[in-house]
């Protein structure tokens, strides 16, 4: 059948026209990284929708036998000259009054296309059966799956009206707002100034960590009167959407529709005031368009961008830097680079895939993988000079690839990571690997995240002299820092004289002048396994409480192991503070110190059970101590108790660390004796979860203890293991499970020799995980590498000693 006409109409049955809420792909390669401004186009099947590059649209043909398909190809439109750049005034990109992407703009041609043999004809067209004229209309009408799923890139949390807006009452106190010259009623501060809507009263916000801001006088006020909406004063203008109001018991900025009702009551009138005073969407801008890259950016140094296989950069999606930087160095390793590049093709990746490979994870890894390691995608995206003939080569920036449908696979489980907000990489990073896991679990010899995965055993010696093993799995190694074993010590406290006398001179010190910390990881790696008391211990040797001592080792030494920093820590008043220190890492490490290798030879383990006249005096009972501290705090009693009991009397920080992770928990106010009392049920919980668990390389007494803790819910219980690792050394351990020999939960993982290599390095500007940028430095091919995003350069200065994430390969001996 020669006549493309004819060809056409004979496979008019496998065309459909989309309806409303069918996903249409038409801005990217499901499988690729392709898109209509690449050389061959792009081609959307008309029968599922789904977008394919030149080079796989064949390949769909073959699987589904769709031979009908919507091409796609835009081409640069010339542009006659720069057009001046706008002071942004919203926090996102490529919007109105954000920051502008400085697009070009591009022209789109179509044209439909019958495969095997690519027949083409032209549209629009009158001479096309109507079915595909409707077709094409409504799929180049309809707004893009790519694009729902992207929501603006940057862009702050839209706000919602405030559920106390409505039917605020305000009080009728004759109190009159002046247009100007305001002041907190309780100091003499005069910004950072809000006024309650309810009674009127002037106070000021939030005093900050570094002691700026105000001094928390009105959200005290909210406390002592319940009063829920305030508007900060000097963000009230004509335009009354931007007026910052806040409300507190949502603990959220708010819309107020009747927010010109409520400032009248105080007799102003809001169309005559001036803005003077920043927003908080607005100071978070500044703060982004005003970072300080500092080291970790290698900002001010001659970075050269560098393009080919492996050297393709991520583009920000939205605060998407955490991922950037975590999958630029994970795909680094020989492990994922193996299994998702080298041995697994994108065509045999698409065999394998469901009907929607958009939603596959290993489709979207292996696509991933080739966008980043083929340097198809990592090409020199020269600029142009003022002369349009001559091409600038002094900078060769690439344009690097968008992980869209990678990042919403990962983040259908965890529907923190489908947000456009920061996120801590290290969380992101474990959760990554637990879903590889999961996808490879019936082919566990090809899964690569146990390359990063090891053995972690506690032993713990009784004062009787007998002693207990418990085991767990883990993928990273997280240390505390020990400040004061600081190599620097004189040269800090001549720095805090220095600063003192600063400061009593009412000048501050720039950041040229600070001295910060220096630590060893060798003592991050000591201060891990050296021993550690455990109070209230039960003793089935001595059937009383005592105190042991533990120590913690690894079984196995994984191929790739990754050392978690934990820079954020409670200051003094108990305040979350990151750690401003530098830590000092070598290139190689050897960590053979810190193997465990299980009961040893004159070693008697504690016996087995608990007579049933001790369990009452086994319950967990608080340290009163850190109770009242925590409390002290603001927090509530029993939170604080049961915040002591989990972390097993081990601190305050420890403590306030539990309660902060666990504030949300369903289970948070249940009184502790009915725990206790369910403690000696932990036998009901069901055997097949139980199994489930075990399965997973956790310890039966755990898996029932984790089980019984999240309502019988696996993945929730998995949860749990993860987030209290030491409940197998709780006080309320009976060390039941100590008469035999550990199960050897490590069997079938990666050992080796304990010296490492460092290869890659995730760091982390802001004071907070969930805010501020990551960064990776990658050694490749002999240099170190900065993967800033979508840039990628050779890196002059990399900053070893200001990582958040150290990732080490293991060398053989």
């Amino acid at each position: 059948m020669s006549d493309p006409m004819d060809l056409l109409r004979s496979n008019l049955s496998r065309v459909r026209i989309p309806e409303p809420t069918n996903r249409i792909y038409k801005q990217e390669c499901c499988l690729s990284f392709d898109t209509p401004r690449s050389e061959g186009g792009l081609f959307i099947d008309m029968n599922t929708f789904l977008a394919f590059g030149k080079d796989c649209v064949a390949w769909n043909y073959e699987k589904t036998g769709n031979k009908v398909y919507l091409h796609i190809k835009q081409t640069k439109k010339v542009v006659a000259e720069d057009r001046p750049l706008k002071k942004p005034t919203l926090l996102g990109i490529g919007i109105d009054g954000g920051f502008d992407n400085s697009e070009l703009e591009y022209e789109e041609t179509y044209t439909i296309v019958i495969l095997p043999d690519h027949v083409t004809l032209p549209f629009p067209s009158v001479e096309l059966p109507e079915k595909v004229r409707l077709a094409v209309d409504a799929i180049l009408m309809a707004e893009g799956a790519e694009r729902k799923e992207q929501v603006a890139a940057w862009i702050a949390d839209k706000k919602q009206t405030s559920a106390y807006a409505m039917n605020l009452q305000q009080i009728d106190n004759g109190v009159i707002v002046p247009p100007s010259g305001w002041k907190c009623i309780k100091c003499d501060k005069t910004d950072n100034l809000w006024l309650n809507l309810t009674d009127g009263m002037i106070l000021c916000g939030r005093k900050n960590w570094d002691g700026t801001g105000g001094n928390n006088h009105a959200i005290d006020h909210y406390n002592e009167t319940h009063y829920p909406l305030a508007v900060k004063l000097g963000t009230i203008t004509a335009d009354l959407e931007a007026a910052d109001v806040f409300s507190y018991p949502e603990d959220e900025s708010v819309l107020d529709p009747l927010l010109a009702q409520h400032l009248a009551h105080f007799g102003i009138d809001f169309s005559s005031l001036q803005k003077t005073e920043m927003t908080t969407a607005e100071r978070e801008l500044d703060q982004n368009t005003n970072f300080d890259w500092n080291r970790i950016q290698e900002s001010g140094q001659d970075v050269e961008p560098i393009c080919g296989p492996g050297y393709t950069g991520l583009v920000n999606l939205g605060n998407s830097c955490y991922l950037a930087a975590t999958m630029q160095v994970v795909f680094s390793t020989h492990s994922f680079y193996s299994r998702y590049h080298r041995n697994q093709s994108l065509k045999v990746a698409f065999e394998m895939a469901p009907a929607d490979p958009t939603v596959d994870l290993n489709m979207q890894l292996t696509k991933l993988a080739h966008g980043l390691l083929s340097g198809k995608y990592s090409i020199p995206d020269l600029e142009k000079d003022d002369n349009a003939n001559a091409t600038s080569t002094a900078r060769a920036k690439q344009q690097g690839i968008p992980p869209r449908m990678f990042k919403a696979v990962i983040a259908a489980s965890h529907p923190e990571f489908s947000t456009m907000r920061q996120q801590d990489a290290l969380e992101f990073f474990l959760h990554f690997l637990d879903q590889v896991e999961r996808a490879n679990a019936g082919k566990p010899e090809l899964d690569p995240a146990k390359s990063f995965k090891f053995g972690v055993e506690d032993r713990i010696l009784c004062s009787s002299g007998k002693v207990t093993y418990n085991s767990r799995l883990d993928y990273i190694l997280s240390l505390n820092i020990p400040l004061h074993e600081a190599t620097n010590k004189q040269e800090l406290e001549e720095f805090h004289k220095f600063k003192a006398e600063k400061i009593s001179e009412g000048k501050e010190v720039s950041s040229d002048e600070i001295v910060r910390p220096r630590v060893p990881l060798e003592a991050c790696l000591a201060n891990f396994s050296a021993p550690e008391e455990i109070h209230d211990f039960y003793s089935t040797a001595l059937k009383a409480k005592t105190t042991a001592i533990k120590t913690t080792g690894l079984t196995s030494f994984p191929d790739y192991l990754v050392l978690h920093m934990r820079k954020f820590v409670m200051e003094a008043g108990w305040v979350p503070k990151k750690l401003d220190v530098y830590i000092d890492v070598p290139d190689i490490i050897d960590i053979s110190h810190i193997r465990s290798n299980g009961l040893q030879p004159g070693e008697e383990l504690l016996p087995e059970g608990v007579p049933g006249d001790e369990v009452e005096s086994n319950k967990p009972l608080p340290n009163e101590d850190i109770v009242s501290q925590l409390v002290s705090m603001g927090f509530n009693h029993h939170h604080c108790e049961k915040a002591a009991i989990r972390t097993s009397n081990a601190g305050v920080e420890e403590a306030m660390n539990w309660l902060l992770s666990h504030m949300e928990d369903p289970d948070i106010d249940v009184p502790i004796s009915q725990e206790a009392q369910g403690a000696d049920t932990l036998s009901s919980v069901d055997p097949s979860k139980v199994d489930t668990l075990i399965s997973f390389g956790f310890q039966e007494e755990i898996a029932r203890k984790a089980l019984k803790a999240s309502g019988g819910d696996i993945e929730k219980a998995t949860d749990w293991i993860f987030s209290n690792p030491e409940a197998s050394v709780s006080s309320d351990m009976d060390a039941t499970t100590s008469n035999t020999t550990p199960t050897p939960i490590d069997a079938g993982l990666p050992d080796g020799g304990g010296r490492y290599r460092l290869i890659g390095i995730v760091s982390h500007m802001g004071t907070s995980t969930q805010c501020g940028h990551y960064v990776a430095h990658i050694f490749k091919d002999g240099r170190w590498v900065i993967f800033n995003d979508d840039k990628v350069g050779a890196s002059v200065n990399p900053p070893k000693d200001m990582g958040y994430l150290y990732f080490f390969e293991r060398l053989n001996s």
